[in-house]
């Protein structure tokens, strides 16, 4: 038998995986998870890793890639709408109720469960309620909070932290270091209106190269992504999981910024500088908010800009 697939570098050795693997070991693991965190990237390569562990095993006939595994079934959101339909779930449902072909055991990955219609939700719900035998349902989802709370007590819950694997690219490296120097601008106050044009075509310099960026690194995570892809996903459904990556990467952006910010604030207000509470309190409160918007599918452009903007005018009437 071949070697299991690798955890992501960054979750090796941690508790939650360290919990996984002896769950797998013992045969104890729950049939159904829930994966959760700010990045869908990790949560696939994790659910892929479990998969492999739970399918390539003593008693199996044939070993596969858990992506190609003919007993590791997957739903995604499809669409423009990018909605989990319940028609699609039932495919899903009766796919598992099948007995396995080439291993002891069956997975079901459901990407996004959070994008579950909620009929698609309900027809899941019983499926919870009545696991078919030797079958792991795992759901992936950045928003926990959409889930029906029906199914979030029906399973277990590992959250794996965005934070836990950093995101190296130099060019959003230099993104955050310039954006600190935007808000230290900020502090610095505008002076005239020559300084607050400077530091609003500077805001939308920095919206520019977002998104710039963005497409980037969406592009390279596709470019990996689809070599673990079944042969068989529809169009939709590839569009779906680009989307998807897209999802997963600019909210990991996003949770960059708030820490970026927040590391900016910390040493001054340690300083003393307690005029900046106000205005570093509204910057927050303005990207929280901003970040809410994507959830509701806003373009991250339209998102950003709404934050920055806001900040502007905190600062400006400090």
């Amino acid at each position: 038998m071949s070697a299991a697939s690798a955890w992501p570098a960054s979750l090796e050795g941690t508790p939650a995986i360290h919990v996984i693997e002896r769950a797998i070991s013992c045969g104890r693991l729950s049939h159904s998870l829930l994966l959760q965190g700010e990045d869908l990237v990790l949560l696939t390569a994790v659910a892929h890793a479990m998969a492999d562990r739970l399918l390539n095993v003593p008693g199996s006939t044939a070993q596969f890639p858990s992506g190609q595994h003919p007993d590791c079934h997957a739903l995604r959101p499809a669409g423009k709408m990018r909605i989990i339909s319940a028609d699609a779930t039932r495919a899903l449902i009766s796919k598992v109720q099948v007995s396995p072909s080439v291993s002891p055991h069956k997975v079901a990955i459901v990407h996004e469960a959070d994008r579950m219609h909620p009929t698609a939700a309900n027809v899941f719900l019983k499926t919870l309620e009545e696991p078919p035998r030797a079958t792991t349902l795992l759901l992936l989802t950045t928003r926990p909070h959409a889930l029906l709370p029906t199914i979030r007590s029906r399973v277990q819950v590992f959250r794996f932290p965005a934070e836990a694997l950093p995101f190296d690219d130099a060019a959003w490296q230099a993104w955050i270091v310039d954006y600190q120097a935007w808000t230290a601008r900020l502090c610095d106050g505008a002076a005239g209106k020559k300084e607050a044009a400077d530091l609003l075509f500077a805001a939308y310099g920095l919206i520019a190269r977002f998104s710039h960026i963005l497409e980037l690194s969406t592009s390279a995570a596709w470019d990996a992504q689809k070599a673990s892809m079944p042969p068989d996903l529809s169009d939709e459904e590839k569009a779906a999981v680009e989307t998807g990556l897209s999802v997963g990467i600019r909210t990991r952006f996003f949770a960059d910024i708030e820490r970026a910010t927040r590391a900016f604030a910390a040493p001054r207000l340690s300083a003393g500088e307690n005029d900046l509470r106000r205005p570093l309190g509204a910057t927050i409160d303005a990207l929280e908010r901003s970040f809410g918007l994507l959830a509701v599918n806003l373009n991250e452009n339209a998102a950003l800009e709404v934050f920055l903007l806001a900040a502007l005018r905190a600062w400006t009437r400090r």
